[in-house]
């Protein structure tokens, strides 16, 4: 698999205490935040890594496999996906087009820890220069 980045996701049971703590107990840097105002997600650089706190998980789903989850780019991810099932991977979702834009696929290592394939469309706001062409010149 060809992997282009990675960050794991955590769905804490209380999300402004696991801001609280990620963003200012343990001073990570905020890489990009997203979501209502109300209850905002942010993604925390973590050394060569990254970290995505969003999402709310109940306390009857506060088990490791629930609470965290690894995000995977890959180029294609109707392509791995299919090759993934051929080899017997735990398939939890096909891909579909998020909301949000990403083309999202869920499949489970062997312990149940959800890992979701990503695939960012060329048009997506991920892939393209957000800043205005004057600060660019």
């Amino acid at each position: 698999m060809d992997i282009l980045s990675g960050r794991i996701l955590l769905r804490p049971t209380n999300p402004a205490r696991s801001h609280e703590f990620y963003g200012q107990t343990l001073g990570l840097a905020v890489y990009r935040e997203f979501g209502p105002p109300d209850h905002p997600s942010a993604v925390y650089f973590m050394g060569n890594g990254l970290l995505e706190v969003s999402g709310h998980a109940t306390s009857s789903e506060a088990t490791g496999a629930s609470l965290m989850s690894l995000w995977l780019q890959v180029r294609d991810v109707v392509a791995e996906y299919h090759r993934l099932s051929q080899l017997g991977v735990t398939l939890l979702r096909e891909p579909r087009t998020e909301p949000w834009g990403l083309q999202e696929a869920w499949i489970a290592d062997p312990d149940g820890v959800q890992i979701v394939l990503v695939q960012i469309p060329a048009d997506h706001p991920l892939r393209r220069d957000q800043r205005p062409i004057e600060t660019l010149q």
